[in-house]
This record gives structure tokens, C-alpha cells and sequence, in this order.
């Protein structure tokens, strides 16, 4: 079953950052308006934290973003990545 969760998310995550770059190309070469006006007609929720992080990242940069965290999530769950925690106790012989 994680093979299959892991399959699927790096094929969405694959798809959003190349959808996600392919943006970035179309509005590059001017074949693309910015369909979001640049004055908000009503706050967006969530409060102004949320607000000014929306209005800095473009539709574009967040599909990467997002695929980027599948990218992620898929490499933890086949086991690519792996992170390791090891504590001492600290009672080694004294001089």
C-alpha cells in the first residue's frame, strides 16, 4: 500500500511542478495574463499572516511549492530519506 501512496504522489508532485514551471514559461513569453486583481475586493481568511504569505507566492510558485512537499512525502514513505535520533546519556568514564 505505501508503494501505491508513494507512486501516486510523486506522479502528482512530478505534474504540479511541471504545470507549475509551464506557467512560469506561458506568462514569461507574455501568452498568459495574471487573472488575480492586484487590490483584493475582500481580506482573504486566515488572518494578516496568511495574507501577506498568499500575495508574495504566485498560483505558479505554490503548485512547485506544493509538489515539492509530495516530492517529499512520497521520498519518506518508500524510505529514501530517513531521519535517525540517537541520546547519550553522558556516562563515559570520568578522568
Amino acid at each position: 500500500m505505501a508503494d501505491w501512496i508513494s507512486g501516486t504522489f510523486a506522479v502528482l508532485g512530478t505534474l504540479m511542478v511541471l504545470a507549475g514551471g509551464a506557467l512560469i514559461v506561458l506568462r514569461t513569453l507574455g501568452r498568459l495574463t495574471d487573472p488575480t486583481p492586484t487590490e483584493p475586493s475582500e481580506p482573504a481568511p486566515g488572518g494578516p499572516g496568511r495574507r501577506v504569505l498568499l500575495r508574495r507566492l504566485s498560483p505558479a510558485t505554490q503548485l512547485i511549492a506544493w509538489g515539492v512537499v509530495l516530492l517529499v512525502v512520497a521520498a519518506l514513505t518508500v524510505g529514501l530519506v530517513s531521519f535517525g535520533i540517537s541520546l547519550e546519556a553522558g556516562t563515559g568514564p570520568t578522568r
